[in-house]
Protein backbone atom coordinates (compact mmCIF):
# COMPACT_ATOMS: atom_id res chain seq x y z
CA UNK A 1 0.00 0.00 0.00
CA UNK A 2 2.97 2.43 0.68
CA UNK A 3 4.33 1.92 -2.48
CA UNK A 4 1.36 2.55 -4.19
CA UNK A 5 0.53 5.40 -2.47
CA UNK A 6 3.96 6.94 -2.98
CA UNK A 7 3.62 5.91 -7.18
CA UNK A 8 0.95 7.54 -7.08
CA UNK A 9 2.36 10.60 -5.95
CA UNK A 10 5.37 10.16 -8.26
CA UNK A 11 2.95 9.82 -11.45
CA UNK A 12 0.62 13.26 -10.30
CA UNK A 13 3.86 15.03 -10.01
CA UNK A 14 5.10 13.69 -13.42
CA UNK A 15 1.47 14.87 -14.90
CA UNK A 16 1.96 18.48 -13.18
CA UNK A 17 5.25 18.34 -14.98
CA UNK A 18 4.09 17.37 -17.87
CA UNK A 19 1.42 20.19 -17.98
CA UNK A 20 3.40 22.59 -17.01
CA UNK A 21 5.71 21.71 -20.28
CA UNK A 22 2.93 21.98 -22.03
CA UNK A 23 1.70 24.84 -21.30
CA UNK A 24 5.47 27.01 -21.86
CA UNK A 25 5.30 25.07 -25.12
CA UNK A 26 1.86 26.64 -25.81
CA UNK A 27 2.54 30.33 -24.95
CA UNK A 28 6.18 30.06 -26.55
CA UNK A 29 3.72 28.97 -29.72
CA UNK A 30 1.69 31.75 -29.28
CA UNK A 31 3.83 34.25 -28.78
CA UNK A 32 5.71 33.15 -31.82
CA UNK A 33 2.90 33.41 -34.21
CA UNK A 34 2.13 36.90 -32.79
CA UNK A 35 5.39 38.31 -33.01
CA UNK A 36 5.77 36.47 -36.86
CA UNK A 37 2.46 38.34 -37.53
CA UNK A 38 3.34 41.46 -36.78
CA UNK A 39 6.94 41.47 -38.33
CA UNK A 40 5.37 40.15 -41.22
CA UNK A 41 3.16 43.46 -41.23
CA UNK A 42 5.68 45.41 -40.76
CA UNK A 43 8.06 44.10 -43.60
CA UNK A 44 6.00 42.12 -46.07
CA UNK A 45 4.25 45.01 -48.44
CA UNK A 46 0.36 44.68 -48.65
CA UNK A 47 0.09 42.16 -46.35
CA UNK A 48 -1.71 44.20 -43.81
CA UNK A 49 -4.13 45.71 -46.36
CA UNK A 50 -5.44 42.16 -47.66
CA UNK A 51 -5.54 40.93 -43.68
CA UNK A 52 -7.39 44.03 -42.73
CA UNK A 53 -9.55 43.64 -46.07
CA UNK A 54 -10.49 39.73 -45.58
CA UNK A 55 -9.30 38.03 -42.65
CA UNK A 56 -10.05 40.94 -40.28
CA UNK A 57 -13.60 41.79 -41.25
CA UNK A 58 -14.15 37.76 -41.32
CA UNK A 59 -13.17 38.19 -37.37
CA UNK A 60 -15.35 41.36 -37.08
CA UNK A 61 -18.26 39.89 -38.59
CA UNK A 62 -18.08 36.63 -36.28
CA UNK A 63 -16.29 37.28 -33.20
CA UNK A 64 -17.40 40.84 -32.91
CA UNK A 65 -21.12 39.34 -33.81
CA UNK A 66 -20.98 37.51 -30.94
CA UNK A 67 -19.70 39.55 -28.10
CA UNK A 68 -21.66 42.13 -29.33
CA UNK A 69 -24.61 40.14 -28.37
CA UNK A 70 -23.96 41.15 -24.81
CA UNK A 71 -25.50 44.13 -23.38
CA UNK A 72 -22.26 44.93 -21.30
CA UNK A 73 -18.50 45.37 -22.04
CA UNK A 74 -17.78 41.93 -22.12
CA UNK A 75 -14.03 43.00 -22.08
CA UNK A 76 -14.58 44.81 -18.93
CA UNK A 77 -15.57 41.90 -17.37
CA UNK A 78 -13.00 39.67 -18.85
CA UNK A 79 -10.64 42.15 -16.93
CA UNK A 80 -11.92 41.71 -13.68
CA UNK A 81 -12.71 37.77 -14.05
CA UNK A 82 -8.91 37.59 -15.20
CA UNK A 83 -8.09 39.67 -11.97
CA UNK A 84 -9.85 37.22 -9.73
CA UNK A 85 -8.66 33.90 -11.05
CA UNK A 86 -5.29 34.96 -10.80
CA UNK A 87 -5.32 35.09 -7.51
CA UNK A 88 -7.07 31.81 -7.33
CA UNK A 89 -4.60 30.21 -8.98
CA UNK A 90 -1.53 31.72 -7.40
CA UNK A 91 -3.13 30.74 -4.45
CA UNK A 92 -4.13 27.24 -5.08
CA UNK A 93 -0.96 26.39 -7.11
CA UNK A 94 1.48 28.29 -5.07
CA UNK A 95 3.39 24.83 -3.97
CA UNK A 96 4.31 24.89 -7.66
CA UNK A 97 5.53 28.25 -9.23
CA UNK A 98 7.11 26.28 -12.01
CA UNK A 99 3.69 25.50 -13.55
CA UNK A 100 2.10 29.07 -12.24
CA UNK A 101 4.97 30.53 -13.94
CA UNK A 102 4.09 28.75 -17.36
CA UNK A 103 0.41 29.51 -16.94
CA UNK A 104 1.13 33.13 -17.09
CA UNK A 105 3.33 32.88 -19.69
CA UNK A 106 0.69 31.38 -22.05
CA UNK A 107 -1.84 33.54 -20.81
CA UNK A 108 0.50 36.61 -22.08
CA UNK A 109 1.05 34.57 -25.20
CA UNK A 110 -3.03 34.09 -26.18
CA UNK A 111 -2.94 38.23 -25.27
CA UNK A 112 -0.22 38.92 -27.47
CA UNK A 113 -1.49 36.46 -30.64
CA UNK A 114 -5.04 37.92 -29.92
CA UNK A 115 -3.74 41.66 -29.76
CA UNK A 116 -1.26 40.74 -33.61
CA UNK A 117 -4.48 39.24 -35.35
CA UNK A 118 -7.49 41.21 -34.04
CA UNK A 119 -5.35 44.65 -34.11
CA UNK A 120 -1.48 44.98 -34.73
CA UNK A 121 -1.40 43.84 -38.04
CA UNK A 122 -4.22 47.16 -38.92
CA UNK A 123 -1.43 49.52 -37.94
CA UNK A 124 0.63 48.82 -40.94
CA UNK A 125 -1.91 49.26 -43.66
CA UNK A 126 -3.15 51.81 -45.56
CA UNK A 127 -3.93 54.89 -43.93
CA UNK A 128 -7.84 55.89 -44.92
CA UNK A 129 -6.39 59.31 -46.04
CA UNK A 130 -5.17 57.67 -49.39
CA UNK A 131 -8.73 56.69 -49.93
CA UNK A 132 -10.25 60.71 -49.79
CA UNK A 133 -7.83 62.29 -52.47
CA UNK A 134 -7.04 65.20 -50.12
CA UNK A 135 -3.96 66.99 -50.18
CA UNK A 136 -2.95 68.14 -46.45
CA UNK A 137 0.04 70.16 -45.82
CA UNK A 138 -1.47 73.20 -48.08
CA UNK A 139 -3.29 75.33 -45.48
CA UNK A 140 -2.25 78.46 -43.98
CA UNK A 141 -2.90 80.17 -40.97
CA UNK A 142 -5.73 82.18 -42.54
CA UNK A 143 -7.74 78.93 -43.61
CA UNK A 144 -7.17 77.62 -40.68
CA UNK A 145 -8.99 80.71 -39.17
CA UNK A 146 -11.88 79.84 -41.31
CA UNK A 147 -12.55 76.47 -40.73
CA UNK A 148 -13.01 77.72 -36.91
CA UNK A 149 -15.40 80.25 -37.71
CA UNK A 150 -17.08 77.68 -39.99
CA UNK A 151 -17.36 75.00 -37.32
CA UNK A 152 -18.35 77.96 -34.86
CA UNK A 153 -21.19 79.29 -37.09
CA UNK A 154 -22.07 75.45 -37.39
CA UNK A 155 -21.99 74.26 -33.97
CA UNK A 156 -24.43 77.16 -33.11
CA UNK A 157 -26.59 76.13 -35.14
CA UNK A 158 -26.48 72.29 -33.96
CA UNK A 159 -27.09 73.24 -30.62
CA UNK A 160 -30.76 74.49 -31.27
CA UNK A 161 -31.64 70.83 -32.28
CA UNK A 162 -29.44 68.69 -30.56
CA UNK A 163 -32.01 67.71 -27.75
CA UNK A 164 -33.88 65.78 -30.63
CA UNK A 165 -35.16 62.40 -29.03
CA UNK A 166 -34.71 59.35 -31.29
CA UNK A 167 -36.29 55.79 -30.77
CA UNK A 168 -32.56 54.28 -31.69
CA UNK A 169 -30.03 54.33 -28.39
CA UNK A 170 -27.25 56.45 -28.52
CA UNK A 171 -25.28 53.38 -29.54
CA UNK A 172 -27.57 51.73 -32.01
CA UNK A 173 -27.23 55.43 -33.63
CA UNK A 174 -23.36 55.25 -33.80
CA UNK A 175 -23.60 51.97 -35.88
CA UNK A 176 -26.21 53.49 -38.26
CA UNK A 177 -24.31 56.54 -38.31
CA UNK A 178 -21.10 54.37 -39.62
CA UNK A 179 -23.06 52.95 -42.34
CA UNK A 180 -24.25 55.83 -43.52
CA UNK A 181 -20.73 57.12 -44.20
CA UNK A 182 -19.72 54.55 -45.69
CA UNK A 183 -22.16 54.66 -48.70
CA UNK A 184 -19.82 57.84 -49.51
CA UNK A 185 -16.69 55.46 -48.48
CA UNK A 186 -16.86 51.79 -49.01
CA UNK A 187 -13.52 51.48 -47.04
CA UNK A 188 -15.80 51.70 -44.06
CA UNK A 189 -18.47 49.37 -44.87
CA UNK A 190 -19.20 46.12 -43.28
CA UNK A 191 -20.79 44.63 -39.99
CA UNK A 192 -20.98 47.24 -37.10
CA UNK A 193 -21.35 45.22 -33.57
CA UNK A 194 -22.97 47.68 -31.00
CA UNK A 195 -20.59 49.77 -28.70
CA UNK A 196 -20.81 49.54 -24.80
CA UNK A 197 -20.25 52.06 -22.14
CA UNK A 198 -17.49 50.87 -19.71
CA UNK A 199 -19.74 50.10 -16.50
CA UNK A 200 -17.09 50.87 -14.31
CA UNK A 201 -15.67 53.94 -16.36
CA UNK A 202 -13.99 55.54 -13.58
CA UNK A 203 -11.26 52.96 -14.86
CA UNK A 204 -11.11 55.58 -17.95
CA UNK A 205 -11.24 58.96 -16.62
CA UNK A 206 -8.56 58.12 -14.45
CA UNK A 207 -6.41 57.59 -17.52
CA UNK A 208 -8.09 60.92 -19.09
CA UNK A 209 -9.67 58.38 -21.87
CA UNK A 210 -12.84 59.00 -23.22
CA UNK A 211 -13.09 55.24 -25.18
CA UNK A 212 -11.28 52.33 -25.86
CA UNK A 213 -11.12 49.68 -28.23
CA UNK A 214 -10.84 45.71 -27.41
CA UNK A 215 -8.53 43.59 -29.47
CA UNK A 216 -9.64 40.56 -27.69
CA UNK A 217 -12.99 40.75 -27.66
CA UNK A 218 -13.36 43.15 -30.77
CA UNK A 219 -15.33 45.85 -28.93
CA UNK A 220 -15.90 49.08 -29.37
CA UNK A 221 -16.29 50.83 -25.66
CA UNK A 222 -16.64 54.12 -24.33
CA UNK A 223 -16.57 56.57 -20.94
CA UNK A 224 -20.34 57.08 -20.46
CA UNK A 225 -19.00 59.24 -17.09
CA UNK A 226 -17.58 62.04 -19.36
CA UNK A 227 -19.87 65.48 -20.75
CA UNK A 228 -22.36 63.87 -23.15
CA UNK A 229 -20.98 65.54 -26.56
CA UNK A 230 -18.26 63.11 -26.35
CA UNK A 231 -20.11 60.36 -26.58
CA UNK A 232 -21.22 60.10 -30.07
CA UNK A 233 -17.95 61.08 -31.65
CA UNK A 234 -16.21 58.94 -29.18
CA UNK A 235 -18.29 56.01 -30.08
CA UNK A 236 -17.82 57.01 -34.12
CA UNK A 237 -13.95 56.69 -33.26
CA UNK A 238 -14.16 53.41 -31.53
CA UNK A 239 -16.04 51.54 -34.51
CA UNK A 240 -13.24 53.11 -36.99
CA UNK A 241 -10.84 50.34 -35.63
CA UNK A 242 -13.32 47.89 -36.25
CA UNK A 243 -12.58 48.66 -40.04
CA UNK A 244 -8.90 48.13 -39.30
CA UNK A 245 -7.91 52.19 -39.10
CA UNK A 246 -5.63 51.90 -36.16
CA UNK A 247 -4.15 55.76 -36.35
CA UNK A 248 -5.84 57.73 -33.64
CA UNK A 249 -6.42 61.47 -36.09
CA UNK A 250 -7.42 59.31 -38.75
CA UNK A 251 -10.21 57.53 -36.04
CA UNK A 252 -10.58 61.23 -34.88
CA UNK A 253 -11.27 62.65 -38.56
CA UNK A 254 -13.55 59.18 -39.42
CA UNK A 255 -15.96 59.98 -36.57
CA UNK A 256 -15.78 63.56 -37.33
CA UNK A 257 -16.59 63.11 -40.49
CA UNK A 258 -19.37 60.85 -39.38
CA UNK A 259 -20.90 63.05 -36.96
CA UNK A 260 -21.24 65.82 -39.44
CA UNK A 261 -22.97 63.22 -41.91
CA UNK A 262 -25.36 61.81 -39.69
CA UNK A 263 -29.26 62.15 -39.71
CA UNK A 264 -28.88 61.90 -36.19
CA UNK A 265 -28.82 65.87 -34.32
CA UNK A 266 -26.77 64.76 -31.42
CA UNK A 267 -24.19 62.92 -33.75
CA UNK A 268 -24.02 66.66 -35.91
CA UNK A 269 -23.47 68.89 -32.59
CA UNK A 270 -20.96 65.94 -31.01
CA UNK A 271 -19.14 66.59 -34.66
CA UNK A 272 -19.15 69.98 -34.74
CA UNK A 273 -18.17 70.92 -31.50
CA UNK A 274 -15.55 68.11 -31.36
CA UNK A 275 -13.86 69.53 -34.23
CA UNK A 276 -14.20 72.72 -32.55
CA UNK A 277 -11.58 71.71 -29.99
CA UNK A 278 -9.68 69.89 -31.74
CA UNK A 279 -9.29 73.29 -34.17
CA UNK A 280 -9.66 75.76 -32.05
CA UNK A 281 -6.55 74.20 -29.89
CA UNK A 282 -4.66 74.69 -33.10
CA UNK A 283 -5.93 78.15 -34.22
CA UNK A 284 -5.13 78.94 -30.49
CA UNK A 285 -1.33 78.12 -30.88
CA UNK A 286 -1.10 80.49 -33.95
CA UNK A 287 -3.21 83.12 -32.64
CA UNK A 288 -4.65 83.41 -29.05
CA UNK A 289 -6.31 86.22 -30.22
CA UNK A 290 -8.48 85.09 -32.84
CA UNK A 291 -9.12 81.87 -30.89
CA UNK A 292 -10.44 84.35 -27.83
CA UNK A 293 -12.58 86.36 -30.33
CA UNK A 294 -14.41 82.72 -31.74
CA UNK A 295 -14.92 81.35 -28.63
CA UNK A 296 -17.25 84.55 -27.83
CA UNK A 297 -19.55 83.65 -30.27
CA UNK A 298 -20.40 80.55 -29.41
CA UNK A 299 -23.80 80.22 -28.00
CA UNK A 300 -24.27 80.66 -23.60
CA UNK A 301 -25.17 76.45 -23.89
CA UNK A 302 -21.93 75.51 -26.27
CA UNK A 303 -19.49 77.86 -23.82
CA UNK A 304 -21.81 75.75 -21.11
CA UNK A 305 -20.55 72.39 -22.11
CA UNK A 306 -16.75 72.86 -22.49
CA UNK A 307 -16.38 73.89 -18.93
CA UNK A 308 -18.50 71.20 -18.32
CA UNK A 309 -15.94 68.68 -20.14
CA UNK A 310 -12.84 70.87 -18.79
CA UNK A 311 -14.54 70.54 -14.73
CA UNK A 312 -14.66 66.74 -15.86
CA UNK A 313 -11.05 66.36 -16.73
CA UNK A 314 -9.76 68.20 -14.55
CA UNK A 315 -10.91 65.90 -11.63
CA UNK A 316 -9.28 63.57 -12.76
CA UNK A 317 -5.63 65.19 -13.59
CA UNK A 318 -2.53 63.89 -11.49
CA UNK A 319 0.23 61.16 -11.07
CA UNK A 320 -2.36 58.10 -12.54
CA UNK A 321 -3.34 60.01 -15.60
CA UNK A 322 0.42 61.16 -16.64
CA UNK A 323 1.56 57.63 -16.20
CA UNK A 324 -1.44 56.33 -18.49
CA UNK A 325 -0.48 59.22 -20.82
CA UNK A 326 3.04 57.82 -21.45
CA UNK A 327 2.06 54.13 -21.54
CA UNK A 328 -0.04 55.19 -24.40
CA UNK A 329 2.43 57.98 -26.00
CA UNK A 330 4.89 54.62 -26.14
CA UNK A 331 2.11 52.10 -27.56
CA UNK A 332 1.69 54.89 -30.09
CA UNK A 333 5.43 55.06 -30.91
CA UNK A 334 5.59 51.34 -30.97
CA UNK A 335 2.99 50.93 -33.64
CA UNK A 336 4.27 53.39 -36.81
CA UNK A 337 2.58 56.63 -34.99
CA UNK A 338 6.42 58.38 -34.09
CA UNK A 339 4.49 61.33 -32.21
CA UNK A 340 2.82 59.51 -29.92
CA UNK A 341 -0.08 61.09 -28.34
CA UNK A 342 0.35 64.14 -30.89
CA UNK A 343 -1.15 61.58 -33.44
CA UNK A 344 -5.06 62.72 -32.13
CA UNK A 345 -4.41 66.43 -32.48
CA UNK A 346 -3.07 65.76 -36.78
CA UNK A 347 -6.63 65.58 -37.35
CA UNK A 348 -6.51 69.13 -37.93
CA UNK A 349 -4.38 68.27 -40.87
CA UNK A 350 -7.28 66.56 -42.61
CA UNK A 351 -10.21 68.71 -41.36
CA UNK A 352 -8.30 71.64 -42.95
CA UNK A 353 -7.43 69.91 -46.07
CA UNK A 354 -11.28 68.56 -46.26
CA UNK A 355 -12.70 72.16 -45.37
CA UNK A 356 -10.44 73.00 -48.58
CA UNK A 357 -11.77 70.70 -51.06
CA UNK A 358 -15.54 70.28 -49.68
CA UNK A 359 -16.95 73.25 -47.90
CA UNK A 360 -14.90 76.26 -48.04
CA UNK A 361 -17.51 77.20 -50.40
CA UNK A 362 -20.51 77.30 -47.11
CA UNK A 363 -18.10 78.84 -44.75
CA UNK A 364 -17.95 82.24 -42.96
CA UNK A 365 -17.52 85.13 -45.18
CA UNK A 366 -14.13 85.69 -45.70
CA UNK A 367 -14.33 89.26 -44.40
CA UNK A 368 -13.56 87.89 -41.09
CA UNK A 369 -10.27 88.37 -41.03
CA UNK A 370 -8.21 87.16 -38.36
CA UNK A 371 -6.99 89.44 -35.48
CA UNK A 372 -3.47 90.21 -36.07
Amino acid sequence: MVRKKIGGKDKMERNWKKWTGRLALLGAVLFLAGGALLLAARRISGFSDWYSAHVYQALVASVGRIFGLFPFSAVEMFLYLSVILAVFWAVRHWRRPFFVIASVFCYCGALLFLYAVNCGINYYRKPFSTYLGLETGKAGRDDLYDLCAWLTDQVNEASKTRGETYEETVEKRGAVTMEALSETYPALSGFYPQPKPVAVSWILSVQQCSGIYSPFTIEANYNQDMTSYNIPHTICHELSHLRGFMREDEANFIGYLACLNSPFSDYNYSGYLCGWIYAGNALAKEDYEAYVSLYGRLEPEVRADLAENSAFWAKYEGKVAEAADKVNNTYLKANGQPEGTKTYGRAVDLMLADFLENRKDSSCNRDMKMVK
